[in-house]
């Protein structure tokens, strides 16, 4: 995966298994994935979404950092929600 796709996020068909319980919203299943660096965390996660029998996934990487771990998960349910309504399915493509 490059640099870019990291930062954008990116989409793939491959099969993946998640240890977070998701958000459902619209169809969509959001993962709040947040990552630690530094006593921060990063707010990121992944978007699936089943179509035509494949899951679609979406990694979503944002560039902000927040103190706690809770407050990144409520962040990116938000920002997610956004992007979906933002986007719909061509966040796969």
């Amino acid at each position: 995966m490059g640099f870019l796709s990291k930062l954008f996020g990116r989409s793939s068909k491959e099969s993946q298994t998640f240890s977070v319980e998701p958000t459902e919203y619209k169809g969509y299943l959001i993962y709040a994935q947040p990552t630690e660096e530094g006593g921060q965390y990063r707010i990121s996660g992944t978007i699936t979404k089943e179509i035509n029998h494949e899951l679609q996934t979406h990694r979503f990487i944002r560039s902000d950092v927040v103190p706690s771990e809770t407050q990144a998960n409520q962040i990116m349910l938000s920002k997610s929600q956004m992007f979906i309504d933002q986007t719909g399915d061509n966040m796969f493509k």
